[in-house]
């Protein structure tokens, strides 16, 4: 496969594109079955998937090397991307489509084996993905998925022959993986939890911002990365007018299984423990001082009392010491914490342990500028509430959000895939005289 050229990889890509679209809906019902979450984000999570593999029909550029002619007499020298070998990806529950085709099409595109280790809470996907995989013209063994937990992720991550690790799930896990990965001599990419701030100025347009955080912080759940969960308004009239915007919005989500139509915001969450977490997170915030100005805990959805469902609740008045907002809920809780400026609104979001994604909602550029540049945070939304890059561009959080280097997919999935190798070569155009034996400069 490494010996394929680079052109006919790229037509497997785009024979797996057209295969994506014709199962779309399958793979999308498939999919909501078994996660929960509603049939129209089922789609985009293939969906965001599927760009990946588009990007990726380009691997032949991607793959160019480098090339100086005469760099000194008779010699030349040149660069070239190998790939690695075998390589791996370990990938959540939240996005069972999309996640993987951010690792193994970018991984097989540049020449590589793969094994993917998806959620045990739905591996349906990937394994209708890798099928696909080889009735668009893969060669059998090439991209293999390997159900299992801890056990299966401890032998690919001491196994000598796998050469590199993605992951993508919780900074416990993420610390754990890139540090025994890393002491047995693998490249690896580990993306960890988040905790997304949103910044309201008071200039910002507010049912812009409102609608914004409702999407944001209740889509899915709550079950993402990039959610927004602390909404951080700037003085206590701009808290007060988002507040307002926000209640009526939120008492009128729909929160049903993905059967019941399009217009079901969210699904459930994903297990029953998952449930009892962010009920007890909730429980807490209101123990330590917290103002719980929608209240969730009540819901119970008619035919599904022993479903994962979960109300949408929404806090006022949360202080940085809180459990609320230390800990990813990861569930259709918003947190508020109430800025006297936007310096502390800043200091908020820098101070904090994740540096995953991050919002502001302003109308005056300068402010916007200034935040983008000193943000210390990896991904940056400007009056856009989930700022995950297109397929082109990079995804990567900071601080204990990412560890490595390298970010998901666009031109760094490319050089984490691969090993730059340089070459020198001479051709003497006369007899050999005899060795040199000191470090001799090119002339």
């Amino acid at each position: 496969w490494a010996a394929t050229n680079p052109q006919r990889r790229a037509r497997v890509m785009m024979e797996f594109v057209r295969l994506l679209n014709r199962d779309m809906d399958k793979l999308a019902e498939a999919l909501s079955a078994e996660h929960g979450k509603t049939f129209p984000d089922a789609k985009g999570d293939v969906q965001r998937g599927l760009e990946v593999v588009e990007y990726c029909i380009g691997a032949p550029q991607m793959l160019k090397g480098e090339f100086t002619d005469s760099a000194g007499p008779g010699i030349d020298m040149y660069s070239m991307r190998q790939p690695l070998g075998v390589t791996a990806g370990i990938t959540p529950f939240n996005f069972p489509a999309m996640i993987p085709m951010w690792m193994f099409a970018p991984a097989l595109a540049c020449g590589n084996a793969f094994i993917l280790k998806p959620s045990e809470r739905d591996p349906s996907v990937p394994l209708m993905l890798a099928e696909l995989m080889e009735e668009a013209g893969l060669p059998k063994g090439l991209l293999q998925v390997v159900n299992g937990d801890k056990v299966a992720v401890d032998a690919i991550i001491d196994d000598p022959v796998i050469q590199s690790i993605g992951f993508v799930g919780s900074t416990p896990i993420a610390e754990y993986i890139y540090g025994r990965g890393c002491s047995n001599g693998k490249r690896v990419q580990c993306f960890g939890g988040a905790k997304n701030h949103m910044i309201v100025m008071p200039d910002a347009d507010m049912d812009q911002a409102a609608d914004a955080l409702i999407g944001a912080g209740y889509g899915a759940a709550g079950e993402r990365c990039m959610a927004i969960s602390v909404a951080v308004p700037v003085g206590d009239e701009t808290a007060d007018r988002l507040i307002e915007k926000l209640v009526p919005r939120i008492e009128k989500l729909k929160v049903g299984p993905w059967t019941a139509g399009n217009d079901v915001d969210y699904g459930p969450v994903v297990t029953a423990e998952a449930k009892a977490r962010i009920l007890g997170l909730v429980e807490s915030g209101i123990s330590q001082g917290a103002q719980l100005v929608v209240d969730g805990r009540d819901f119970k959805l008619q035919g599904y009392e022993d479903g994962f469902f979960v109300g949408p609740h929404l806090f006022d008045r949360v202080t940085p010491e809180m459990d609320i907002y230390r800990q990813e809920i990861f569930g259709p809780v918003l947190t508020t914490v109430r800025a006297g400026s936007y310096e502390e609104a800043l200091k908020l979001a820098m101070d904090h342990e994740y540096g995953n994604g991050t919002a502001i909602f302003t109308r005056d550029g300068d402010a916007a500028r200034d935040f983008a540049n000193r943000i210390n945070i990896g991904m940056v939304g400007i009056n856009v509430p989930i700022p995950v890059p297109l397929a082109y561009h990079t995804f990567g959080g900071w601080k204990k959000s990412g560890f490595g280097d390298l970010n998901q997919h666009g031109p760094d999935a490319f050089k984490f895939y691969t090993r730059t190798k340089t070459v020198t070569s001479r051709w003497p155009s006369g007899i050999k005289d005899g060795g040199e034996f000191n470090f001799k400069a090119m002339d």
